[in-house]
């Protein structure tokens, strides 16, 4: 794995922990967090991508 891809999978999992634990505490809706976590998937994706 690339240091890119690296650093890559760590923000999104850090990233999806926190939207998840919103979530949980009731700080967002099933839809605004799945939006949110559409974008941090894509966000790997590209990085996944190059």
């Amino acid at each position: 794995m690339t240091d890119d891809l690296q650093t890559a999978v760590e923000e999104f999992l850090d990233k999806t922990d926190t939207t998840l634990g919103e979530y949980d505490q009731g700080y967002a809706d099933a839809d605004a967090t799945l939006t949110v976590l559409r974008d941090h998937i894509s966000d790997l994706r590209e990085v996944a991508e190059e």
